[in-house]
């Protein structure tokens, strides 16, 4: 297990974050589980019972949710990067956690707590990093115009059978 740990920082939905987001990547297809939570004692500051927070696990990784209150909400300055071995699961992944959320463009999304997501096919990085610059700039060009990341328009780009 890693020493590190995102905390993600909820103002009282740590619990629901967490169990949507196991659920989402069960759906998905992957590893996914609430290991265990802290719920709030007659000290508070929170009401007594209510989740502190909640640990879980995300395709072999641990995240932590907290209640931390209003006092910080999220950006799109760090976002969870979610590597797609193909179209179905960009597909999965993207309706999942769009739900309630809002897209961006280039594969990115804030789902319905606040959180950033990339929702990227693994090919892509093998195509940018291409030793042909211009493979590599007709793919970027094509990045560029989508929302969600469409693996055959990329790789039509990255042939150069399509124009940007």
């Amino acid at each position: 297990m890693s020493k590190i740990a995102p905390c993600l920082w909820f103002d009282g939905q740590a619990e629901e974050a967490a169990n949507f987001y196991v659920s989402t990547f069960r759906d998905c297809g992957q590893d996914a589980a609430i290991k265990d939570g802290m719920r709030y004692g007659k000290a508070g500051p929170g009401s007594k019972g209510r989740a502190l927070s909640v640990t879980f696990m995300l395709a072999d990784r641990e995240f932590i949710a907290l209640n931390g209150g209003p006092h910080f909400t999220f950006s799109p300055a760090i976002s969870l990067f979610v590597k797609c071995a193909d179209q179905a699961e960009v597909d999965r992944f993207w309706a999942r956690l769009s739900e309630g959320g809002k897209i961006e463009r280039c594969g990115w999304l804030t789902d319905k707590f606040g959180v950033s997501w990339q929702i990227v096919p693994t090919v892509l990085g093998d195509m940018l990093r291409d030793a042909d610059p211009a493979r590599a700039e007709r793919v970027m060009k094509a990045l560029l115009q989508m929302t969600k990341l469409e693996i055959d328009t990329l790789e039509k780009a990255y042939d150069g059978m399509t124009t940007v």
